[in-house]
């Protein structure tokens, strides 16, 4: 007979408010705080693709292409056409929040450069983790139709499926606060920004750090509720 769970509340689906609540603080102190900060004009008076432009210069990348795209904060470095997306929320701001934004992804694309091993990882599970995050439900869900051993294994293979995902959340966790601590120190370096005004760009940083926490933990939490309810249990 399959397995209840799932289909009605149970105890364990605390561990998924949890990583839901958690991650609704995260998104909105990320947003409060660049708001809070978007209001200071740099005193570099340099926009954030200006000052992409310029750090990239400095670290002897020529082949990165900045641009612009759509969208609130959808600022990324894509590695596999080398492009340096900025929002309308960054590439045009002289705030020094988004001249912080805009260095965080500089800091992508030097990781690139370099050959920063936990962002080769993170690109070379990016497959994996895709059809693991989509394939995770469906096993589950289907091994709750069928009795005994098939359903079991079907349970099983989606738990392991998941926990692809959940890998590559934590793979991301060291990629993101370093391109943040490279990104601190060029606008150091550079004087791009003053000492008043750093500060300022390091609490955007750590907030937007902490929604990919926030993520990691979501995803350990869901996990382990999956573990809770199906790992190692055999059915009736």
């Amino acid at each position: 007979m399959p397995y209840g769970y799932g289909f009605y509340w149970d105890p364990t689906y605390f561990l998924v408010l949890i990583g839901a609540l958690i991650c609704m603080i995260a998104s909105a102190r990320v947003k409060s705080t660049y708001s809070k900060y978007a209001r200071y004009e740099s005193m570099s008076g340099m926009t954030g693709a200006q000052a992409a432009a310029q750090i990239l210069r400095e670290a002897g990348i020529y082949d990165v292409e900045i641009r612009h795209v759509r969208g609130h904060l959808s600022d990324h470095y894509d590695p596999r056409n080398k492009t340096l997306n900025l929002s309308d929320d960054v590439y045009a701001s002289r705030s020094v929040a988004a001249i912080g934004v805009a260095a965080h992804e500089c800091g992508h694309a030097i990781q690139h450069d370099v050959g920063y091993v936990p962002l080769n990882l993170r690109s070379a599970i990016v497959p994996v983790a895709n059809i693991g995050s989509t394939l995770a439900w469906p096993l589950i869900l289907a091994g709750l139709l069928f009795s005994s051993r098939t359903g079991g294994i079907l349970i099983q293979l989606g738990i392991m499926a998941f926990s692809l995902a959940v890998l590559f959340q934590l793979v991301t966790l060291p990629v993101e606060f370093n391109a943040s601590g490279r990104a601190l120190v060029m606008l150091e370096d550079m004087r791009i920004l003053n000492e008043n005004e750093l500060p300022k760009t390091r609490s955007v940083l750590r907030a937007a750090a902490l929604t990919y926490v926030a993520s990691a933990a979501a995803a350990i939490l869901q996990l382990l509720r999956l573990v809770v309810l199906f790992g190692g249990r055999d059915r009736d």
